[in-house]
């Protein structure tokens, strides 16, 4: 473990592994660098990128300086981008890709762009994530329920079946995730009351993002977010949709990596 001092005084760790383009990759909700899907994504990359992955502020080992705002976290992921060179290849999945998506259109130094399945509601095939969820995740984290924050998430705002969300409480896993329940609130307010209210996306959100964009589904994934993905690609300038056939938002490292490969080296 490496760490670098963003801005505000806060220590975000990191890991660097590989050797090749620089390539950071973002994590989503209730996950850090050795607790979620891009750890062993990484571990794909590296055979031609040198791969950073991080602990999003509150996560990890990474400090948690307050008052938390949307700005800290692109100078979290800009201090990675210099400790990288400068410039870097930025991939984020779910709600690191809305990260990955504000900080590129805010000018973060960004070579090329992929995000995977943003966790956006375009249309009323699914329910909305409510506008206060944001508010009782936080109010329920302060009460010590932290348990009942991250179902209240899974249930609302990714909008899991009730029986799937009382299995996850039986699994080893939920543990860990309670542990992050107090970033969940980050997360939402990273999405932004707009994006998940069904209604289409802000046209001029990301207008101000020049990188090359990767927009990425999985195949095997629910339609809303399939179609989610398609009106982001639609709204960001200049972005390019893909499929990536029978993932799901759980996706695999060795169906994923080569296409951002591709992607990153085009």
């Amino acid at each position: 473990m490496t760490t670098v001092t963003s801005n505000d005084g806060t220590t975000i760790a990191y890991t660097r592994i590989g050797a090749g383009p620089a390539v950071v990759l973002v994590d989503g909700a209730l996950c850090h660098r050795t607790f979620g899907p891009n750890e062993s994504l990484a571990e794909q990359l590296a055979q031609q990128f040198t791969v950073y992955t991080y602990d999003r502020r509150g996560r990890g080992d990474s400090g948690d300086t307050g008052p938390y705002a949307v700005e800290r976290e692109f100078e979290d992921l800009g201090a990675m981008v210099k400790e990288a060179g400068g410039s870097a290849h930025v991939y984020g999945i779910s709600s690191g890709g809305a990260l990955a998506l504000a900080a590129a259109n805010a000018g973060l130094p960004v070579d090329r762009l992929a995000v995977f399945e943003v966790p956006f509601v375009t249309d009323h095939s699914r329910p909305p994530i409510p506008v206060d969820l944001k508010d009782r995740t936080r109010e329920l984290v302060a009460a010590g329920k932290r348990g009942g924050a991250v179902a209240a998430f899974m249930r609302e705002g990714v909008n899991l079946p009730a029986p799937v969300v009382a299995m996850m409480r039986l699994m080893p896993a939920w543990r860990g995730l309670k542990r992050l329940a107090h970033t969940l609130p980050y997360d939402l307010t990273l999405l932004g009351d707009d994006t998940g209210s069904g209604d289409p996306l802000p046209r001029q959100r990301w207008a101000q993002i020049t990188a090359p964009t990767l927009v990425i589904a999985g195949g095997k994934s629910p339609q809303p977010m399939q179609n989610a993905m398609r009106a982001l690609t639609d709204a960001a300038p200049g972005a390019q949709h893909h499929t990536l056939e029978g993932q799901t938002h759980i996706v695999k490292a060795t169906a994923l990596a080569p296409v951002l490969t591709e992607f990153f080296t085009a």
